[in-house]
């Protein structure tokens, strides 16, 4: 008899659905508006009634469902408990629980960024390895770490933060987390544009960016062409993302680093620059790992979110 599972990605605009069987293949994906108005108290019913309605229109026994996975965005432990979701209005609640009790199914849920990590390691750019770390590269750096194939989460669910590892002692603008010299500074989509403008206030060679209207993929594009100054902002964005990795490397010593989000669109040529500057700062023993790219883009989190309870 087929068993399914239900995959849910709640974002602060839209909640990303999935429906799969067993073997991670999906059969349906749809998205349903998000409600954040009230703190956010139509969410987890809005959630129910779209599953509840898939389960009707596909004529799913609700006892052939393994249950509904979902990731959110902000801490969540493992006992399911969101520690504040900011953007969907929500102070601490049992996310296991409540879903749980609105549709009479198990529900298990996690950090939304964790919860992609399991998705690229099942059935993304980390299949294959049981231990990886995926790096989010859009607006901020997000990361997700899967330890022998299950998440790790922390004591509050804020495991895997890496966007805030302290990188520049010299930096004196604030990161959006209110610390400064953060690795999302200098590695995330304005990042790179921080970095660029910064270069580029200085420069006196014939480059074609321009300071004030460049973005990261004009950056990697520039590269790509071979521009001299676009290199080095390249090498500067390596440098303060591969020595971030190898301080990683050396707590979790993964099989593999996954690069994902919007600024790893560059494709190879960003693990290039990673890979030279990650090889000479890590312990000997992570030496090895692998670099692949994302694979699964904005699904990752419904393919994760279904894993969850499949295990």
């Amino acid at each position: 008899m087929a068993k399914y599972s239900f995959g849910v990605d709640v974002g602060g605009t839209t909640i990303k659905m999935g429906l799969f069987d067993t073997e991670g293949n999906v059969l349906d994906k749809w998205e349903i508006k998000t409600r954040t108005e009230n703190n956010g108290v139509n969410v987890l019913p809005d959630i129910a009634a779209a599953v509840e309605k898939k389960i009707s229109q596909k004529a799913i026994d609700k006892a052939d469902i393994v249950g509904v996975g979902i990731g959110v965005p902000g801490p969540v432990d493992a006992k399911g408990i969101v520690h504040k979701c900011v953007n969907l209005g929500w102070g601490i609640l049992n996310i296991n629980e409540e879903l749980g009790k609105l549709l009479n199914l198990p529900v298990k849920g996690g950090n939304d960024a964790n919860v992609a990590a399991l998705g690229e390691m099942w059935k993304g750019g980390g299949q294959g390895f049981q231990s990886v770390v995926v790096v989010t590269l859009g607006t901020g750096v997000g990361g997700g770490i899967i330890m022998d194939g299950k998440m790790l989460t922390g004591a509050k669910g804020a495991a895997g933060e890496i966007g805030h590892i302290h990188v520049d002692d010299e930096e004196t603008e604030a990161c959006g987390c209110g610390n400064t010299g953060c690795l999302e500074q200098y590695a995330s989509a304005t990042g790179v544009v921080r970095l660029a403008n910064r270069i580029l206030a200085k420069n006196t060679k014939p480059t074609c960016l321009k300071e004030g209207a460049v973005s990261a993929k004009t950056v990697w594009d520039a590269v790509k062409a071979g521009d001299e100054v676009a290199k080095e902002i390249a090498e500067q964005f390596g440098e303060y993302l591969g020595k971030g990795l190898a301080a990683v490397a050396g707590v979790v010593n993964p099989e593999a680093f996954v690069i994902g989000g919007g600024v790893s669109k560059a494709g190879e040529v960003i693990l290039d620059y990673i890979r030279k500057n990650y090889i000479p700062n890590v312990f000997h023993a992570s030496r090895e790992v692998e670099f692949t790219l994302a694979t699964l883009g904005n699904d990752a989190g419904i393919y994760g979110a279904a894993k969850l309870v499949l295990d």
